[in-house]
């Protein structure tokens, strides 16, 4: 079996179950699931890098893919979830690689729109089949019970999340309202 844990987590849990103060079984399923999207990442990376891409550009280019017209970059930045500067250096990329091409718009020549060059096109369709093929393969041997229990799980986890945030908001939200007491009497 492959080792399931990053060193650093190891050393993390070691030191959890020297000190016996938390449930380490609950430390080490965290740092297992911290483990595996970290390597489904690097995969992924790796996967996208031999097509000179990475997970960024990949998404601008499955926006783009049924666009022929194009994308202002600023929907691209808003539909791809990144900040103008972000979108700028992505598409910088994606241009000097020959997947799209910037153009004055056809109603407004101020406004330019990005659509993707033939190339772009073919990598798009090649790219959509080939890593659609590799998530599923991910999940292979699940049966549809199996891929629900795990959705439940993961639901959990969210919902622990963000309970989480809400009590940490809290307790800052008392710790200030306790300083400006403070403030006020001094």
């Amino acid at each position: 079996m492959m080792q399931m844990l990053e060193q650093k987590h190891m050393a993390l849990l070691a030191e959890a179950e020297r000190r016996e103060r938390a449930p380490t079984d609950n430390i080490r399923a965290c740092f297992e699931l911290l483990a595996l999207t970290g390597a489904i990442d690097r995969d992924c990376a790796v996967r996208l890098a031999r097509h000179r891409l990475s997970e960024g550009k990949f998404v601008l280019l499955f926006l783009l893919h049924d666009k022929p017209e194009g994308l202002s970059p600023h929907e691209l930045a808003e539909r791809a979830g990144v900040t103008r500067a972000t979108i700028t250096g992505l598409l910088d990329g994606l241009e000097r690689d020959g997947f799209i091409v910037r153009r004055g718009g056809l109603s407004d020549r101020r406004k330019i729109a990005v659509a993707l060059t033939e190339v772009g096109q073919t990598a798009a369709g090649e790219l959509f089949r080939e890593h659609t093929e590799w998530v599923a393969s991910l999940f292979q041997g699940f049966t549809a019970a199996d891929r629900q229990t795990l959705t439940g799980l993961l639901q959990r986890i969210w919902r622990n999340l963000e309970t989480g945030k809400q009590q940490a908001g809290q307790e800052r939200a008392g710790k200030q309202q306790i300083g400006q007491d403070e403030d006020a009497r001094a």
